[in-house]
């Protein structure tokens, strides 16, 4: 007697990322959780939108394999974390300190809730 998981396609897959991305307007992919980060990227990720009083939403690709490969060729970038803001693609951690010390990605963010309301 055997269980048969349904695969999700990559198209459903690539489906549910973009309702991911369409639906909040601070979206981190990441390993783990925000109160539990799993690798130090995702880690320092996390510190810098906290840094800058985001509340944001986060879907750790651990518990999602589908969902761990699908996001590398939604944005064609290889690696974890990846930030959304306002449904764009910003890039993974070094890209986010850059953009944080600059205080582009304070204000991108702050553009992107004020588009939102």
């Amino acid at each position: 007697w055997q269980t048969t998981f349904l695969q999700e396609t990559p198209t459903a897959t690539q489906e549910r990322i973009q309702e991911l991305v369409d639906n909040h307007p601070v979206l981190l992919f990441m390993k783990g959780s925000q109160l539990f980060p799993q690798c130090g990227f995702s880690s320092t990720a996390v510190q810098i939108l906290n840094a800058l009083k985001v509340d944001f939403h986060s879907v750790d690709v651990l518990a999602d394999e589908a969902v761990r490969s699908g996001v590398k060729d939604f944005s064609q970038w290889p690696t974890i974390p990846q930030l959304y803001v306002a449904g764009e693609f910003i890039g993974g951690s070094d890209i986010m300190i850059e953009m944080y010390q600059s205080g582009e990605l304070g204000e991108m963010i702050e553009k992107a809730r004020a588009d939102m309301v």
